[in-house]
């Protein structure tokens, strides 16, 4: 971005790194809430890929007769079942998101920062035949920053991130997020790129930027 170094960058993204470690949050967490409205009252089945430690899932579980996790992540599922009460409707599975999605069909699909570990024209289309006529697929994903538009917004969730954070622990003993054991790595596909690809596999799905380094997707199956 113009008239910022990257050393100036690099400097800042420390100093966020610091500020976090010292009021850790969930970003993904932080749209779970929003993730839920974008969903019907009432549906039989919702499937959340790349469950991690089953937040969402369990959110699900107020809306949804069954609910299905799938991670490929073994300790982090051990985590996800520990942390569900036996009385409500989720299922984990342990399995590859491109090969072992539980049949469908499920009226509700939600894939949460996991949608840049996988090739994308693929995962969208698995997601697409998995989903229920009149079903609908919630996505919360990451990009690789590469418009001034793009780092512009990651500017402006800077402050927004520091403001949250010390919001959302303010008085209280921040827990830690819970750590993930599955290998990550960062995003390499452009926002333009994920539009266009979506646009072509899920006709009329709606796209929109989202602060804190993250992008949403919604789509209802005709």
């Amino acid at each position: 971005m113009a008239g910022v170094t990257p050393a100036a960058a690099g400097r800042a993204a420390e100093a966020l790194h610091r500020f976090n470690a010292r009021h850790p949050w969930d970003h993904n967490a932080h749209y779970h809430p929003w993730i839920t409205r974008q969903l019907p009252r009432h549906v039989t089945s919702a499937l959340d890929v790349g469950c991690g430690s089953g937040d969402l899932a369990r959110l699900l579980a107020r809306r949804a007769t069954r609910v299905h996790g799938i991670d490929a992540d073994p300790a982090i599922l051990a985590r996800a079942r520990a942390l569900t009460p036996p009385a409500l409707p989720v299922a984990y599975t342990l399995g590859d998101a491109m090969t072992g999605l539980p049949p469908g069909p499920h009226d509700a699909i939600t894939c949460v920062a996991v949608l840049h570990h996988l090739p994308l024209t693929e995962a969208l289309t698995a997601f697409r035949e998995h989903l229920a006529p009149g079903g609908t697929l919630v996505v919360l994903g990451l990009h690789r920053p590469r418009t001034p538009g793009d780092f512009l917004l990651e500017a402006a969730a800077i402050p927004a991130n520091a403001a949250l954070g010390w919001l959302k622990n303010r008085g209280r003993r921040a827990p830690r997020p819970v750590a993930m054991t599955a290998p990550t790595r960062p995003a390499e596909t452009t926002y333009a790129e994920i539009v266009r690809e979506a646009g072509r596999v899920l006709p009329g799905a709606r796209i929109r930027r989202r602060l804190f380094w993250r992008w949403s997707l919604v789509w209802h199956r005709p």
